[in-house]
């Protein structure tokens, strides 16, 4: 059986590239046969940066309707807060202490989180990597749907569940986790610079669609969306050293689920603004109906509590075993 892990930090709003790049995928996912699926809003992540404790829980509710409004099933899937487990923070305890330093180092996502003042930044930005293991391992996952940028997290995962099992272990205790990288818009850039990935923390709204922006604020994001002089490329060829150009059709080709390729057939030399409406009503017509959804989950916020609480009781039947064998494998006393 596929054990599936991923999951979502509750600061900001989720945009168009959290669904295209993750969500839809998650949606998929709990449809195959023989796979289980665990999504978390990792709200224990959240600490590693700035954040409103004032706001935090509220946030992690809007996430879990996000998941929901985009079809996520409560029924097939399980759906909780990280902090409502406390394996997690247990477990990547335990595993941060026997991660080398020198993994740690090579995490890219440090230095960039952190920016030029890495000394004021916290120390779990620095060791989150652990605890993303201990999220994934507490229950045995063995497939990780992450984009392009995280992949490098999961390559820690699988050293330090190696390292586990043949150092402390010494058997085939946790296994060993495969990234899974799908789709058309694994990278979703921003609409201002084709160069920069479109994140829910970039300090200008215009850079993102939010899941919770309504149709005019959509249309009037991608009329303004920044792109070149020329017209729309015809060739891959064509799209060479023109990022929001190709940012715009790859947006097109994954909302439509086509490729680029037939997206330039049909586009191909023609002027922006008539691509951009074309786009601007496609964009409109799928996340629609998810925003409207996630509008009536958090007019109800009682339900997705429900959801979140009878979640974290499921989680935490599969992940207490686990947990109480890995302490035991450690040596530690419990009761």
């Amino acid at each position: 059986m596929k054990r599936i892990f991923s999951g979502m930090q509750p600061t900001n709003r989720l945009t168009l590239g959290n669904y295209l790049g993750a969500l839809r995928n998650w949606v998929k996912m709990q449809d195959e046969p023989g796979s289980e699926c665990i999504y978390c809003v990792v709200d224990l992540h959240a600490n590693t940066t700035g954040y409103n404790p004032d706001t935090l829980k509220n946030s992690t509710r809007e996430v879990a309707a996000a998941y929901i409004a985009a079809g996520v099933d409560p029924k097939k899937s399980i759906i909780f807060a990280q902090s409502s487990v406390a394996g997690h923070a247990q477990l990547g305890w335990m595993l941060s202490c026997i991660t080398p330093l020198g993994w740690l180092n090579r995490m890219t996502q440090f230095k960039d989180k952190a920016g030029k003042d890495k000394e004021k930044a916290s120390a779990g930005l620095y060791t989150y990597p652990a605890l993303m293991a201990a999220d994934v391992l507490l229950y045995h996952g063995t497939h990780v749907p992450v984009g392009d940028d995280q992949k490098q997290h999961v390559e820690l995962m699988r050293d330090i569940a190696i390292s586990f099992n043949q150092h402390i272990a010494k058997r085939d205790f946790f296994p060993v986790p495969e990234p899974v990288i799908m789709g058309e818009a694994t990278r979703v850039m921003s609409l201002r610079d084709g160069t920069q990935k479109m994140s829910k923390s970039a300090e200008s709204d215009m850079t993102r669609i939010n899941l919770t922006d309504d149709a005019d604020t959509i249309s009037n994001k991608i009329k303004k969306a920044k792109t070149d002089a020329g017209n729309v490329p015809s060739t891959e060829a064509e799209c060479e050293g023109r990022p929001e150009a190709k940012n715009l059709l790859t947006i097109y080709a994954a909302l439509n689920e086509t490729t680029r390729e037939k997206v330039m057939q049909e586009y191909g030399g023609q002027q922006f603004s008539a691509f951009k409406n074309a786009l601007s009503d496609l964009t409109v017509a799928k996340m629609g109906p998810i925003t409207n959804r996630m509008r009536e989950l958090m007019a109800d916020t009682n339900e997705i509590d429900r959801i979140l609480a009878n979640s974290a009781d499921r989680a935490n039947t599969i992940a207490e075993p686990v947990l109480r064998e890995a302490m035991d494998i450690m040596g530690f006393w419990r009761k």
